[in-house]
C-alpha cells in the first residue's frame, strides 16, 4: 500500500480524493486500489482561506493524520500531492519534497508561470522524481473513447474546448478555473502549439492556439449564461461533438496517479505541462497586447 499525503486543505479534492483511495463515503464504483492517504498538512491559504478548517476535521474524521508544516510529511509518505487551490505557491510546497526525492502530483494549476513550471520540473529531473499534474478534465471517457476510435474518425485537425472560467487574482486569467478547458484541449490535440492570440470581455475568454503543422483549437472560458465541459473535435472523418459527463473524471485521474506512484512513470510527457503553462501565460500577453498573436515556447 502507498502511503500518500496532502499539502494544502483549500479545495474540495483534498476530500474527493481521499474518499476514494481510503473507500469512505463514496460508492465502490468510485474506489481506488493501492493507496491510502495517510497524513496531510492544512496549510495557509490566500485564495480559500474559509475552506481549510471544515476539510482538516472532515480529514481528521476519516483517521488522516495532520501535521504542522509540510516538511513533516516526508518520514510518513511515500508520495505526495500538493493540493492549493493558488498555482502561485507550488514552487514553494513542492521543493522539499522534491529535494528529498518523493514522487508528485501537482494538481491545477501546475503554476501560474512558465519560469515557476520550468523549475519544478528541473528539481524533478535533478532528483528523478516521477512527477504529473493535470486537470480531471483530461481523464473524461468522452476524451478517452475521442482516442479509442481514432481509426473511425480519422487525424484530428482541430478542437474547440469549453469549461467554466471564474477569475482570481492570485490565478490570473485561465490560471484559475479556465484550466480545465485548455487542459481538455490539449488531451485532444496534443503537444506542438507555437502561439496563442485571445479575445476577451468580462463575460468570456476565447483563446485560440496555432499548432505546427496549421492546426488550430480554441478554448471558451465561460462566466456568464450555461456552462458546463465538452468539445468539438474536428477530424479528417467525422466531427466529434460531445459533453464530458463529470462523473468519473476523479476516479479517471487517481487511477492515472495512482499508476505512476506504482511504476515511476508519469501518464503525460511534462513538456505537455510546461506547454499548456506556456499557452495560459502566452493568452494573458495577447490580452495586454490587444488580442496580437503571440509565440510560446518551452
Amino acid at each position: 500500500m502507498i502511503r500518500v499525503g496532502l499539502v494544502d486543505f483549500d479545495t474540495s479534492h483534498v476530500v474527493a480524493f481521499t474518499q476514494r483511495w481510503n473507500h469512505v463515503d463514496c460508492g465502490e464504483e468510485h474506489w481506488i486500489e493501492g493507496v491510502k492517504v495517510v497524513a496531510g498538512c492544512p496549510g495557509v491559504s490566500y485564495l480559500s482561506p474559509e475552506r481549510v478548517p471544515g476539510f482538516t476535521e472532515q480529514l481528521r474524521g476519516y483517521g488522516v493524520e495532520i501535521v504542522d508544516r509540510p516538511e513533516d510529511l516526508i518520514d510518513k509518505i511515500d508520495a505526495v500531492c500538493i493540493e492549493s487551490v493558488d498555482g502561485s505557491v507550488h514552487l514553494e510546497r513542492a521543493r522539499p519534497f522534491l529535494e528529498a526525492g518523493v514522487p508528485m502530483f501537482v494538481d491545477k494549476p501546475f503554476t501560474c508561470s512558465l519560469a515557476h513550471a520550468k523549475e519544478i520540473a528541473s528539481l524533478a529531473e535533478k532528483h528523478n522524481v516521477p512527477l504529473f499534474s493535470s486537470s480531471s478534465l483530461r481523464f473524461g471517457r468522452e476524451i478517452i473513447a475521442l482516442h479509442a476510435d481514432a481509426e473511425e474518425y480519422g487525424a484530428i485537425i482541430g478542437a474547440d474546448a469549453y469549461s467554466p472560467a471564474s477569475l482570481h487574482p492570485r490565478n490570473p486569467g485561465l490560471f484559475h478555473y479556465g484550466v480545465h478547458g485548455v487542459e481538455t484541449l490539449f488531451a485532444i490535440m496534443g503537444q506542438g502549439c507555437v502561439a496563442v492570440s485571445s479575445a476577451t470581455t468580462g463575460d468570456v475568454d476565447v483563446v485560440t492556439g496555432y499548432w505546427d503543422g496549421g492546426r488550430v483549437g480554441t478554448v471558451r472560458g465561460i462566466r456568464n449564461g450555461a456552462a458546463g465541459y465538452g468539445f468539438n473535435a474536428f477530424c479528417e472523418k467525422k466531427v466529434v461533438q460531445s459533453t464530458i459527463d463529470a462523473g468519473y473524471i476523479y476516479s479517471g485521474l487517481l487511477g492515472a496517479i495512482t499508476t505512476m506512484f506504482e511504476t515511476g512513470e508519469p501518464p503525460i510527457d511534462i513538456r505537455e505541462t510546461l506547454e499548456i503553462t506556456a499557452f495560459i501565460e502566452g493568452a494573458l500577453a495577447s490580452v495586454a497586447r490587444d488580442g496580437a498573436k503571440v509565440e510560446i515556447a518551452v
